[in-house]
């Protein structure tokens, strides 16, 4: 049946999770070649004669080997990917029983109850729908009233998202719990996909991708939509692989006894679910990802809502690195969530690169020694290019460009997030708007464009001193970073504009098969 609306969740997806093996046959060749590559960058850098600034160099080198760690990691986990296939409940015996969590706080109406409404309809379980209000609205309780969910309001509001999950759970009583995030409007079936795997005792939950379906609409929403598709494709795929899936929050349905083993989800986390995981992990527990688009949610529409989203996950993931590093869990899942948490401080290289032209063309202070401009791009370019293309080739053309810069443009959010933590400074779980401004919002990144103004007025003092090699070499390292910021901040400078209303599908079984072959 075909309506005119405007919802791109009621569309059939167009992206495929699951595995190619050409690509990850691809990406295994290119990490086979990129691995002496490095080494050879790394040992050419590491000889006594390349100190040049002592600070400096030490930070070109910490800077380094952060990001070998990272690119060598991403490349371990892509190697390991796994692809399960959906797994129903073998026939015999009557359905079994399922809560469907869905919180809520202060969202409009026309966002939830696609999600309300879709719930009702799973198949495959008799399905118990809560519609969990934090914001007590009225208008709440009628969409819960006409889907026949149940409605709960709670009368103290501690643990955000967590705890009124928590408090849901302590009302219901199925041995299966279905989480979704508001946005995330299920197919109708997510649970007969998934719930097979839990057939096996030993595993605590199914995670399945988080699929933003706004991100054609360009913008904010694409470039935050690149980031996700190479999580929840390539490395989600991997970690699988190496049984360190951990919970993404939404879009996963967990065995009740495993949530009441690990006593619920941790109230005082920002990131709950990354810390439940671990919790699971150290109590024996498996985890399983499948890799199928089974609920359509929506991505952050402007740049506010992405800073504000980024700097929960970076808080919240920063703050779990000490539990990671502590945790008794197989050292392959101890990796893995070190991994994951550590991305987080990748802001940190991105300025220390920044900062490294700047302070060469205003003080004639510089990293290296003894090593001329064409001598460091030999060793370097090999290496690093590989390395970009291993993340392209992983993407299977979902990661963009677009994605790319703006990682980089958040390089503020990561150090900001940083110091928070060291200082241990409390955050505010802020729930990410689910409708973006169409105006500039420059305050949002306001860091990258003072970065980028530094960067070229500093371009402007070295070209008017002298068009030395030297010079001109730090000069055009300079342009290449405000080009990668520029294009990181774009969206939030010159938001797109609204989609007009077009006849879209609702999203069943049959629409969602054509979305595969599509992908």
């Amino acid at each position: 049946m075909t309506t005119t609306t405007t919802d791109p969740r009621l569309a059939a997806p167009h992206w495929d999770a699951r595995g190619d093996r050409r690509a990850t046959t691809a990406v295994r060749l290119v990490a086979l070649v990129a691995l002496p590559l490095a080494l050879v960058y790394l040992t050419w850098l590491l000889r006594p004669e390349r100190v040049g600034q002592p600070v400096l160099f030490a930070l070109l080198i910490a800077a380094e080997l952060f990001n070998f760690t990272q690119a060598a990691g991403f490349w371990w986990t892509c190697w390991r990917q796994r692809t399960r296939a959906p797994l129903a409940l073998a026939d015999g015996g009557p359905p079994p029983e399922v809560d469907v969590l869905i919180p809520v706080y202060d969202e409009p109406v026309a966002i939830v109850e696609p999600t309300v409404a879709a719930a009702a309809r799973l198949r495959g379980a008799a399905v118990n729908v809560w519609l969990l209000d934090d914001g007590a609205s009225t208008a709440m309780r009628r969409v819960a009233d006409r889907h026949g969910a149940r409605y709960v309001a709670r009368a103290r509001r501690q643990g955000a998202k967590a705890g009124n999950v928590n408090h849901a759970l302590a009302l219901a009583s199925a041995p299966y719990a279905l989480v979704l995030d508001c946005d995330h409007v299920p197919d109708e079936r997510l649970l007969e996909a998934t719930l097979g795997h839990l057939a096996d005792e030993r595993v605590a939950f199914v995670q399945t991708p988080q699929y933003y379906a706004n991100a054609p609409s360009g913008g904010v929403a694409g470039h935050a939509w690149a980031q996700q598709a190479l999580f929840f494709g390539a490395i989600a795929r991997g970690k699988d692989g190496l049984g360190a899936t951990f919970c993404c929050g939404t879009n996963v349905v967990f065995r009740r006894a495993a949530l009441d083993a690990a006593g619920g989800f941790p109230e005082g986390s920002l990131t709950e679910d990354f810390q439940l995981s671990i919790h699971l992990h150290e109590l024996g527990w498996r985890t399983v990802y499948v890799p199928e688009v089974l609920a359509r949610g929506l991505g952050p529409e402007d740049m506010a809502s992405y800073v504000s989203q980024q700097q929960r996950w970076a808080r919240g993931c920063l703050s779990a690195l000490p539990t990671a590093l502590r945790a008794r869990v197989p050292w392959r899942q101890k990796a893995q969530y070190v991994l994951s948490a550590m991305y987080f401080l990748s802001g940190w290289t991105v300025l220390v690169y920044m900062s490294m032209p700047v302070l060469r063309i205003l003080t004639g202070a510089q990293p290296l020694g003894a090593a001329s401009a064409d001598q460091f791009l030999v060793h370097f370019a090999p290496y690093f290019g590989l390395a970009l293309y291993a993340v392209a080739v992983a993407g299977r053309g979902a990661y963009t460009f677009g994605g790319f810069a703006l990682s980089a443009a958040s390089w503020w959010i990561h150090v900001q997030a940083t110091i928070l933590t060291l200082l241990r400074r409390r955050g505010r779980f802020v729930v990410t708007p689910k409708e973006g401004e169409r105006r500039p919002q420059p305050r949002a990144v306001a860091p990258t464009l003072a970065a980028i103004a530094i960067l070229v007025g500093t371009g402007v003092v070295g070209m008017a001193r002298g068009l030395d090699p030297a010079t001109v070499n730090n000069v055009a390292f300079a342009a290449l970073h405000v080009t990668v910021l520029s294009a990181g901040i774009w969206p939030a400078l010159f938001p797109a504009r609204r989609p007009t209303a077009a006849p879209v599908a609702a999203a069943g079984p049959e629409r969602a098969e054509e979305g595969r072959a599509a992908a």
